[in-house]
């Protein structure tokens, strides 16, 4: 089991590789643990975060042809990137799948997808136990009871994952605003996906170029 202690603990970019599972129709329309909408805005997030540090990210489904593509939310981040289509349930058996996530030479594991029992929970738990330092992105994930959710993300954690939310990965790439290479297109990315925290932000920048009204005015 990975210490999840300590700075060397947090997650870095440059050891980050993201894995995105079966954001499809199919898996939507019985997710119970999470507003849909939320879950489509919280995964562009995400996947817009990880493209704005560099940190590969790999796209797959399981059987497209019945259960529907991938979100064109997550896939317009990586115009003409090859999604995977697989017919393992758990992602971590697909040979291909894992020989690019391999092929990165990284090994902070970074998943995220629907169900989060199901989808995410199995190949989580196979990555574990051979070595992988592994992360899950609970609010871009989601599952058919909020029971079923909870339950996944207990019985991860007993087997050695890392949970962490979209922002909060973000904000630990991140991890010092001087590093204005990365802070210009994260705060891009904030205002777009970022709730209440990215208008904040807009709306700082609207007083700050607002001129102060007079007393005579």
């Amino acid at each position: 089991m990975t210490s999840r202690n300590g700075l060397a603990s947090l997650l870095r970019p440059e050891d980050s590789v993201l894995v995105l599972i079966d954001h499809q129709p199919y898996q939507l329309a019985n997710l119970n643990t999470h507003e849909p909408q939320m879950v489509i805005n919280n995964t562009a997030g995400l996947a817009k975060a990880a493209k704005a540090f560099g940190v590969p990210t790999i796209l797959t489904t399981v059987v497209a042809e019945r259960g529907g593509y991938l979100f064109p939310q997550i896939t317009d981040v990586f115009p003409g990137q090859e999604v995977i289509d697989r017919t393992f349930i758990n992602t971590w058996e697909d040979r291909k799948v894992v020989d690019v996530v391999k092929a990165t030479g990284r090994k902070q594991l970074i998943l995220a997808g629907l169900w989060t029992e199901v989808c995410v929970a199995m190949p989580a738990i196979q990555a574990l136990g051979e070595g992988w330092d592994v992360t899950v992105v609970t609010d871009a994930s989601g599952g058919v009871s909020v029971e079923a959710h909870q339950v996944a993300i207990q019985r991860m954690v007993a087997a050695g994952a890392n949970m962490v939310t979209w922002m909060a990965l973000a904000a630990e790439w991140q991890r010092d605003w001087a590093r204005m290479e990365t802070a210009i297109k994260l705060t891009e990315v904030l205002t777009q996906h970022g709730g209440g925290s990215g208008i904040a932000y807009l709306w700082e920048q609207q007083l700050l170029n607002t001129p102060l009204r007079t007393a005579a005015e």
